[in-house]
């Protein structure tokens, strides 16, 4: 009767060993290499964009999108462009994040500056942003006799307005700009606590 009482430590130990190598051979099996894209940002060190010196914008900027090169961190094995799961050494490019950059038409914001504060009272500015019809009415008046040409001056300045094509200014790369920002329904929806 004490026999059938005293526990048996083979069969715990042998369910714990059964438990593990079951866990193993489904974790190797359920994981699937990760791609490239997902790395996480630590993972990877983003290439600086070569930056066009005649636009201020990054090189193939295209649709407000251009690409800039990531090279996964070394010892990290991932999927590349073409699915191949490669282990990288931190030299290969392992894929293209995409940023975003601007449309501009050959409109210098410090020119646009300029004109607006010397020649203002001309009507300038205007012309030189496209607006003809403004800028004869602004020479015709003397600027809407200086208070015009103030407005102006500020507006400009602060970029409120712009070329008269829809397009953004000339600003050096790593300068100064104004990030328009716009409330949708599709951000309102991503400020929310509960989605």
């Amino acid at each position: 009767m004490a026999a059938s009482g005293a526990p048996r430590p083979a069969a715990p130990a042998a369910a714990a060993r059964l438990l593990g190598v079951l866990w193993l051979v489904s974790a190797a099996a359920g994981e699937d290499a990760l791609k490239c894209e997902d790395l996480r940002v630590g993972q990877y060190p983003l290439g600086h964009p070569k930056i066009n010196d005649a636009t201020q914008e990054p090189v193939n900027c295209t649709n407000y999108t251009a690409h800039v090169p990531c090279f996964p961190a070394p010892n990290i094995t991932c999927k590349d462009f073409g699915g191949n799961e490669t282990h990288f050494t931190g030299r290969e490019v392992g894929f293209l994040k995409p940023i975003s950059c601007r449309n501009v038409n050959g409109y210098s914001y410090k020119v646009a500056v300029a004109l607006s504060l010397f020649l203002g009272w001309l009507g300038a500015d205007r012309f030189y942003l496209g607006y003809p019809a403004l800028g004869l009415l602004k020479f015709c008046t003397v600027g809407f006799c200086g208070i015009g040409s103030l407005i102006d001056f500020i507006l400009i300045s602060m970029q409120i307005v712009g070329p008269s094509d829809g397009s953004s200014y000339i600003i050096d790369y790593y300068g100064t700009r104004l990030t328009r920002l716009s409330i949708t329904n599709e951000t309102f929806r991503k400020t929310q606590l509960y989605p």
